[in-house]
């Protein structure tokens, strides 16, 4: 099982390919086994690795997460680049792993050749989060089987811990990254849906990102929900796909 240590915590990840490096970031409360599909589609073209979070997945379990728990994950992806011996990577996340992709670019300028943020936003209204912890709370089958799949039998733990981050985060304002956008160099791709039922502004969100990143690129499409780059996967592929094609 291939796994790092990162501040004393034994991190696992999947990978497929060989060529340049591609990280895929799950979303919260998803792993890398959410992302088989991604993995064979870029592994095709790429060293495509997707990492499970500190605490998630197959990762090593923490009794609380910390309030920065997104940028702690930034430093986990930059430790994984390092652990595979690599000095530049490309980074795609989605929904709460986009943030996590685009707070890599932020904090490790130098170790990011560019970036796909799918169904992210820039500021979470604090009511939508503390809606999305009451969703959680209904404990569907659908849910309660994507996080079993995506965590494991302790799948409730890993979403109990989730929660209490959305809802101190709420407490904070939702605000992910505190005014830095800006001070992103490398190329950045946004890709969401209009019919984004979890982020109901990402238009909007998108667009205001874009403009504050000098090196960006925004896609967005009347079809899906959240995430896109699932609910219209082939689109999403074919559109990153040319993205990455254009990286230097």
């Amino acid at each position: 099982m291939p796994t790092f240590i990162n501040d004393d915590l034994s991190l696992f990840y999947s990978e497929k390919g060989l060529g340049r490096l591609l990280l895929i970031l799950p979303g919260n409360t998803a792993s890398s086994a959410c992302h088989e599909g991604e993995l064979d589609y870029f592994g095709q073209y790429y060293h495509t690795v997707s990492l499970d979070f500190r605490g998630t997945g197959k990762s090593e379990r923490m009794t609380s997460w910390p309030d920065d728990w997104w940028e702690k994950c930034a430093d986990d992806v930059a430790a994984l680049l390092l652990h595979l011996g690599e000095q530049q990577g490309i980074v795609m996340g989605t929904s709460g792993g986009a943030n996590i992709a685009l707070l890599y670019a932020i904090c490790y300028p130098e170790h990011a050749s560019g970036v796909i943020a799918d169904s992210c936003s820039e500021i979470f209204p604090p009511e939508n989060l503390r809606k999305e912890v009451s969703n959680r709370a209904l404990q569907t089958n659908e849910q309660v089987e994507f996080w079993k799949y995506a965590n494991g039998e302790d799948w409730e733990a890993v979403v109990e811990n989730d929660n209490k981050l959305l809802l101190e985060f709420a407490n904070q304002g939702g605000d992910f990254f505190n005014g830095r956008l800006n001070t992103i160099n490398c190329p950045v791709l946004f890709t969401g849906s209009l019919k984004d039922s979890f982020i109901p502004d990402i238009g909007e969100q998108n667009i205001s990102m874009a403009k504050q990143i000098k090196n960006s690129t925004t896609f967005l499409c009347n079809d899906g929900d959240h995430p896109f780059m699932w609910a219209c996967s082939d689109l999403f592929r074919s559109v990153s796909y040319q993205f990455l094609k254009c990286l230097k």
